[in-house]
């Protein structure tokens, strides 16, 4: 062997360790990164051994020699890349795409999500959580010279509580110098229901971080640990304990780069740097996010785009369907689901139903219910409010009286929250927005009361003689508030039947609907009133108003 190749050779080797410890490229042939790095080494050598043929004064052929195993290299590499990623594109294989994510499309909104819960309701959206962490940060001025809060904000299920929780992070190289010792102090803790946050200080600090250097940056700790695994991005999140842990998702492709999944994760403790693999189906159940939003999206578009093969996305485009722009989170039995909507390929305004999935086990379901989407329901909740500019938050979808409603919040120039709305999904332009100084619960109850409509559950009804009916104006709404003779107590709205409401009094026999028996059962808007002829005040009843109104009368 030539001295100049061996001395390129010993080059190539050293540039190519120390890119490695820079640039960090999975060992692995499926990703693009590992290529790219071999095909830099290549480029490396051959300028190397080609300014050493020149130094040596050696022939044209000499340097050409070289440079043969540059172009080689090359062809082998782009081939490779080219060929595989063509056979395993969807062309070829557009029904393992559309099996990337398993659907279940046998589901029922009502009997699957609960009735919302406001106390366990997330509210906060990540931007107004940003700014609650901010502020916890500004009360310690001790710290902030020394970290700043990092931005992973990651929604989870802690201790019964839903809560974005994120760590700090060493605010440059010689804070790090000054602290590596120590570690980061702790991590924040934001509570998505009711905005109350906390600094959680560790008796150990955080060694391991993005912001750390040399072996404690966690992404070289990672690749020297497994150097073959393809990592994706990194969450923070808590043990049932309140300890901290990454939660890194290892990926696997076909070909190059196609069809990405996760295969597995990595769980590291940030304080010592304690590594363990878990297979996806190994991972605790405390673990909330394994799978990213992104993924979800990628692998349901592609469920929706090839069920009915390549060339039907091209021609007929029968049945194809999509997501729609953004997505939510909700938080269900300790565990995370992504929400997003379907929508048609054509994109318009509506959904033809939504997915939601598990975010630690991929166990997604599809809803078929037909309504708005959810930017249409935004900009409803907006038009409510337009004098105001008010902005909306992406909808939370809840189950609201066994029916699926938006909840948004609507925020001023300064981001904060000034009133709430529910919007129905199945109709956008039903909706109700309310102050939010005045609460969730009284927003529900405005809307409920304004939107009598929108309760569609499975119906009850009862007989019932009135012992005693007021009416009351709250919130500029006429509201009827009845006790019948076996003392249940019952409430329904003027607009529910305002022709008879009013002609209603002591004695009165009426046939009332409603979905649900409570302390003060919600008479629907489905509600029949039977009222009988001799109960009514006939004077006020004219002939108009009985031809008019299809009158049900019950003789006793």
């Amino acid at each position: 062997m030539k001295k100049e190749t061996i001395i390129s050779l010993i080059i190539t080797l050293v540039v190519g360790l120390v890119t490695f410890y820079i640039f960090l490229p999975p060992i692995n042939l499926h990703s693009l990164g590992f290529l790219t790095y071999l095909l830099f080494l290549l480029i490396v050598f051959t300028i190397c051994n080609s300014l050493g043929s020149i130094v040596s004064r050696r022939k044209f052929k000499d340097i050409m020699f070289a440079t043969k195993y540059l172009v080689i290299g090359c062809i082998i590499i782009f081939a490779y890349i080219f060929i595989g990623n063509i056979v395993c594109s969807p062309i070829f294989m557009s029904k393992s795409y559309s099996e990337r994510i398993t659907i279940n499309q046998d589901n029922d909104f009502v009997t699957d999500v609960k009735e919302v819960d406001f106390n366990k309701l997330p509210l906060l959206d990540k931007d107004s959580t940003e700014k609650l962490g901010d502020r916890v940060m500004g009360r310690m001025p001790e710290m902030v010279s020394q970290y700043y809060v990092s931005d992973y904000y990651t929604q989870i299920n802690y201790d019964g509580k839903i809560v974005r929780v994120t760590p700090l992070e060493y605010n440059g190289f010689f804070k790090w110098i000054k602290n590596k010792s120590k570690g980061i102090v702790g991590y924040i803790t934001v509570n998505s229901v009711d905005g109350s946050s906390e600094l959680v200080e560790l008796k150990s600090g955080i060694k391991y971080s993005n912001s750390a250097y040399f072996s404690k940056y966690l992404k070289r700790h990672l690749r020297f640990n497994y150097p073959t695994f393809i990592f994706g991005d990194e969450n923070f999140e808590l043990d049932n304990d309140g300890n901290p842990y990454w939660i890194v998702p290892v990926i696997k492709y076909t070909a190059v780069g196609l069809k990405r999944d996760v295969k597995g994760v990595v769980i590291v403790n940030p304080i010592n740097g304690e590594t363990k693999y878990y297979s996806v189906g190994e991972v605790p159940s405390w673990v909330d996010h394994v799978y990213d939003a992104d993924l979800i999206i990628e692998q349901a578009d592609d469920w929706g785009m090839y069920q009915k093969g390549f060339l039907n996305t091209i021609f007929s485009q029968t049945g194809v369907v999509m997501t729609t722009d953004g997505y939510n989170y909700l938080v269900q039995d300790d565990d995370v689901y992504l929400y997003t909507g379907i929508t048609s390929v054509s994109s318009d305004e509506s959904n033809i139903g939504f997915i939601l999935t598990n975010m630690r086990t991929k166990e997604t379901n599809f809803y078929q219910v037909p309504g708005a989407e959810e930017y249409s329901a935004m900009a409803s909740a907006e038009g409510q409010v337009q004098q105001m500019k008010y902005t909306s938050t992406f909808p939370l979808l809840i189950n609201l009286n066994n029916r699926p409603t938006y909840l948004v919040s609507l925020k001023d120039n300064a981001g904060l929250v000034k009133m709430y709305g529910f919007v129905d999904v199945e109709d956008y332009q039903k909706v109700v927005v309310t102050d939010a100084s005045l609460g969730i619960e009284k927003a529900k109850e405005n809307y409920l009361n304004n939107m009598p409509s929108t309760s569609t559950g499975k119906e009850e009804n009862k007989v019932i003689t009135i012992e005693n009916i007021t009416s009351v104006v709250i919130d500029g709404n006429t509201y009827y508030y009845i006790t019948d003779t076996e003392g249940s107590k019952y409430k329904v709205s003027i607009k529910v039947e305002k022709d008879i409401l009013p002609f209603l009094n002591k004695g009165s026999v009426v046939e009332v609907y409603y979905n649900s028996k409570t302390d003060v059962t919600s008479i629907t808007k489905s509600t029949r009133l039977k009222v009988p002829f001799c109960m009514l005040n006939t004077k006020l009843l004219d002939k108009q108003l009985k031809s008019n109104y299809n009158l049900s009368i019950l003789f006793i």
